[in-house]
């Protein structure tokens, strides 16, 4: 169990155990614009449709940029699953919203 265990969490090149780490520039710009959309429609409601798809757009975009990082950088197996989790979150969450 032990080993399982250094596999999935244990940064391979500084030995330490990573679960979380201090959000990176995309990981910001997500929260940002996902806190601003919220904001303005609590506030503001009545702005224009554009502004709060255009927030959206914005959050989804770096959430998928930093998940996709997460998969090809991850410094363990676990972030790079929550980065494959998050993005196959994304796709689901996306193809709700677009009919084709």
């Amino acid at each position: 169990m032990r080993r399982v265990f250094d596999w999935f969490f244990r940064d391979r090149r500084s030995g330490a155990v990573v679960i979380g780490q201090w959000p990176n520039r995309p990981l910001w710009i997500f929260a940002a614009a996902s806190a601003l959309e919220w904001l303005l429609e609590a506030v503001m409601p009545g702005l224009p449709a554009p502004v709060f798809a255009g927030l959206r757009i914005v959050a989804l975009l770096s959430l998928t940029v930093w998940a996709l990082d997460e998969i090809v950088r991850g410094v363990n197996p676990w972030r790079r699953c929550l980065g494959a989790i998050v993005l196959i979150g994304i796709v689901i969450s996306v193809s709700g919203l677009v009919r084709l």
